[in-house]
């Protein structure tokens, strides 16, 4: 049986001149743990299939100081983007945020939500007081 070895993380570095290239993520890490790779590759292929070039990494779940991680490259992003590449609306916002480009829409529509969500949440904690009743159990 003749299996394709695993291309490195960094990516290949090999692709068709004239391909549509894409900037995206590639999921990698285990069940309940996503963890992202930013990449370069043909705009065609799937996620699972050899990248051209790895620029960044992802890491979206907070870690113990409620931070996300992300790592970018700015440079190769530049040179990508001046050949051409597309853009994912996932990275797109990242890259927005971290101020490369310009801010995505929908960071400001995820942002708002989540200000509405927080005043409701307000609204119905002053509605409704939790009892500060005592904790004592009593016993016949």
């Amino acid at each position: 049986m003749n299996i394709a070895p695993l291309s490195p993380a960094s990516g290949i570095g090999r692709f068709y001149k004239k391909s549509a290239k894409i900037i995206r993520f590639v999921r990698q890490g285990c069940t309940n743990r996503p963890f992202y790779h930013i990449v370069v590759m043909e705009r065609r292929k799937n996620q699972h299939q050899p990248v051209i070039e790895q620029v960044g990494t992802y890491d979206p779940l907070p870690n113990q100081y409620n931070e996300r991680l992300v790592s970018f490259n700015f440079e190769r992003i530049r040179f990508w983007l001046g050949k051409g590449a597309h853009m994912s609306t996932p990275a797109a916002e990242l890259l927005g945020i971290a101020g490369l480009l310009p801010i995505h829409p929908r960071t400001y529509m995820t942002a708002w939500r989540n200000r509405e969500k927080a005043a409701a949440a307000a609204a119905a904690e002053q509605d409704n007081p939790t009892t500060g009743g005592s904790d004592e159990v009593k016993t016949n």
